[in-house]
């Protein structure tokens, strides 16, 4: 597909174990994505290397066409954003400082942010409810804070892709909703998104299409429907599930007990 991000045939090995078993798939622009699987499944791994942190051991990724590996970091930051579940940070920066490095790869190598950028990190710590944070110490936030805090980061970056390794996972829901709908909002303007969940029925309501990996392996793409049914729910989850449609239209997905081993 003609500007996607794409995964060929993409494996990783490390140690001689099998993290990734040829895995392809894609995230076209203007499309959110749920990337979901069991604990050890290879989620996180997939997004390592599709943000060109990891190199696969055999495959390539492609942004609309170019080999990620022969594009220069600057060029890759410019055009792909990762928000990590949660980043350490040792030394005390602002929320407003932090925010602002991800104007990093639009400036020269010596140049100073200007006031084009300071005005993108305010609109950003705005639409975030982050503004009255703006002076405190990323280490003196509460997870939930710095999630936000990483997503307006990504947000000031201005991607075409967002890489997003369980953002929801330490906010409140009124944070979580307000997060979704700027992804939604963003691939209204053509931003696609790759979003690594554990709430199966959130991302049925958010993503487009569903890809489930199972033991390294892809063993199910495409619609929520299509994806989250309760025999792949069996064998990929091992558990008994629910699969519901509510009266708005969304999918709801309601797990009844685990499968025990004797099943």
């Amino acid at each position: 597909m003609s500007g996607a991000l794409a995964l060929e045939g993409v494996s990783v090995r490390v140690a001689g174990r099998t993290l990734l078993d040829g895995v392809s798939a894609q995230v076209a622009p203007g499309e959110i994505v749920g990337l979901l699987g069991p604990n050890g499944a290879g989620k996180t791994t997939l997004l390592r290397v599709a943000s060109g942190v990891l190199a696969p051991s055999a495959g390539c990724v492609r942004l609309a066409g170019a080999p990620l590996q022969e594009l220069g970091p600057r060029a890759v930051a410019k055009r792909l954003a990762v928000v990590p579940q949660d980043t350490h940070v040792a030394f005390p920066f602002r929320v407003d400082e932090m925010v602002m490095m991800g104007r990093a790869p639009h400036l020269g190598p010596f140049a100073l942010d200007g006031a084009a950028d300071a005005d993108r990190v305010e609109a950003a710590l705005r639409r975030m409810a982050l503004l009255d944070l703006a002076d405190r110490a990323v280490p003196s936030l509460s997870g939930g804070e710095r999630q936000l805090v990483l997503f307006a980061r990504a947000l000031v970056q201005e991607p075409e892709w967002l890489l997003l390794d369980e953002p929801t996972a330490f906010l409140d829901l009124r944070h979580r909703l307000r997060l979704l709908a700027v992804v939604r909002e963003l691939a209204r303007r053509g931003r696609g998104s790759l979003v690594v969940s554990h709430d199966l029925g959130l991302a049925a309501r958010t993503c487009d299409r569903l890809l489930l990996l199972h033991e390294g392996r892809l063993v199910a793409q495409g619609s929520p429907a299509e994806v989250l049914t309760p025999e792949r729910l069996r064998d990929v989850y091992g558990i008994e599930a629910r699969v519901v449609t509510t009266p708005e239209g969304a999918l709801a997905v309601a797990p009844l007990a685990p499968i025990s081993p004797e099943d």
